[in-house]
């Protein structure tokens, strides 16, 4: 008999012990923090901070959860969270202070401010201007490989592509300009006049720091880096949901600004999806914010963030003065994200189509957690029964990411070998597409398999010659073999 799949999800609200939430909390469907503490519990995330604008201010401020499942802290309105990319728009702000005091030109090329090492040797570097790299068209990727030399993989200027690089090459130049270290910008021109008293890009760890620590998928807690020296206006920000809050209700204001610069935030650089290139579409992206068309609040300004153990977002709308900023200790966060808007900003959210997360009532994610429960209790073969049973029952629930899904959640918890297995099925039932074989290589990998790995990355490349991962790990491999490793 095929269990149902609402047991295996059932099973995974054992974490409200782990989450400090009781059945009182959980139940109570007529307040803000109850819903949210029952999302929380189902998608397994440990802690939370939430503040909704509305009419131009704070309207409410919620902490709820813990800072790590290891010591039970509890969320408070001043624990700081990794901001991971909302870090951008922040930068974004204090460069447009800049231009308005005529240190930098938007349309200017940078290099013509900094020689930029790191792109030296590629002369379409003397393209790439500001406005390009806040607005994503600067045509340098998201992040380059470690030790890989950066390149463009488009050309500057044409078309959408995010990237982090970039914007470490607008802080490099306008770290230069001014002599002033992302952090004391920051300071001067945001943190200190809006009253930010407990945000940093340079968040370095104390005993007594009142931190959210990141957690994994599965609920263990990550270690907590140190930044320091390394502050990267891409996303290294550490803030709390009131201070991102301030922030926030200062652009929507368009306090700090030119009427100019003020009306320039609004208005579309790019289309995020390449075809539409027959007129605007309703999700582009501006002067370092995402921009979306929804109603009822019309075009809005918002981000997301995404670092280890972290998830993050943020959107306003200044037309009626309304938004919300979440912050979030664990990878599951976007689980929730879609409820979380409908809870406070409820309309149409292009945005939150564009960035595709799963939501923790998503099919293919129960299937997941139950063949995954049933694989570590009762073995890999009990796995593949199970498997044949509910496609059989819930067909609708499978497609390619469910066992790559599934196989990664193994990988991480050192189950390699089952990890193999269930991509190897992947492959066997997809054998025409790149990522099934990329993610079988990377357990071969992991399992020290060099031979297979290897195997299984040409084969994802010659399928999708794009696949930039993979050819990095066939280079990787090659050149290890080369050197006898």
């Amino acid at each position: 008999m095929t269990v149902p799949l609402s047991l295996g999800f059932l099973r995974g609200l054992g974490a409200l012990a782990l989450l400090g939430l009781g059945a009182a909390t959980v139940s109570a469907q007529d307040t803000l923090e109850g819903r949210l503490g029952e999302l929380m519990a189902r998608a397994q995330v440990p802690g939370l901070q939430l503040t909704v604008i509305a009419d131009g201010r704070v309207a409410r401020s919620l902490a709820l959860g813990v800072r790590s499942v290891d010591t039970g802290a509890p969320v408070t309105a001043v624990t700081v969270f990794e901001a991971a990319s909302l870090s951008k728009p922040l930068f974004a702000y204090v460069v447009l202070q800049l231009v308005d005091q005529g240190l930098l030109d938007l349309d200017r090329p940078l290099s013509e401010y900094f020689d930029y090492p790191d792109l030296s040797h590629d002369e379409r570097v003397d393209a790439v201007t500001a406005r390009m790299i806040m607005g994503h068209t600067s045509g340098l990727p998201n992040w380059r490989g470690q030790d890989e030399r950066l390149e463009f993989v488009r050309a500057p200027g044409q078309t959408f592509g995010y990237s982090g690089e970039g914007f470490v090459y607008l802080q490099r130049s306008v770290e230069h300009v001014t002599g002033e270290s992302i952090e004391m910008l920051a300071r001067r021109l945001v943190f200190e006049p809006l009253g930010m008293d407990h945000s940093s890009y340079r968040w370095t760890q104390t005993p007594d720091a009142d931190v959210a620590l990141g957690h994994n998928q599965n609920g263990t807690v990550r270690s907590k880096r140190d930044v320091g020296e390394e502050a990267n206006a891409a996303w290294s920000l550490h803030t709390t949901a009131e201070d991102y809050s301030r922030f926030l209700l200062a652009v929507l204001r368009g306090d700090r600004l030119s009427d100019s610069l003020r009306a320039a935030l609004m208005v579309p650089l790019a289309n995020v999806v390449a075809d539409e290139d027959d007129g605007p579409g309703d999700v582009m992206w501006g002067l370092g914010w995402g921009l979306e068309d929804g109603e009822p609040h019309g075009w809005g300004m918002w981000h997301w963030g995404h670092n280890g153990g972290y998830r993050a977002f943020v959107v306003g709308f200044p037309a009626d003065g309304t938004g919300v900023v979440l912050f979030s200790n664990s990878d599951n966060g976007m689980l929730l994200l879609a409820d979380a808007l409908a809870l406070t900003v409820p309309g149409e959210h292009p945005a939150v189509q564009w960035l595709d997360y799963e939501s923790w009532d998503d099919p293919g994610r129960l299937v997941r957690l139950e063949l995954e429960e049933v694989i570590r209790v009762e073995g890999i073969e009990a796995g593949i029964e199970r498997f044949r049973l509910l496609r059989a029952d819930q067909p609708e629930a499978f497609d390619e990411a469910t066992l790559n899904g599934l196989g990664y959640a193994l990988l991480r918890s050192g189950l390699v070998a089952d990890a193999i297995i269930v991509f190897q099925m992947n492959v066997a039932m997809y054998p025409t597409s790149s990522n099934p074989y990329d993610s079988l290589g990377e357990a071969y990998f992991e399992a020290g398999d060099y031979a297979r790995a290897l195997a299984n990355y040409r084969s994802s490349v010659r399928l999708n010659p794009a696949n930039a991962n993979g050819r990095r790990m066939i280079e990787r491999i090659e050149r290890e073999q080369r050197a006898g490793g």
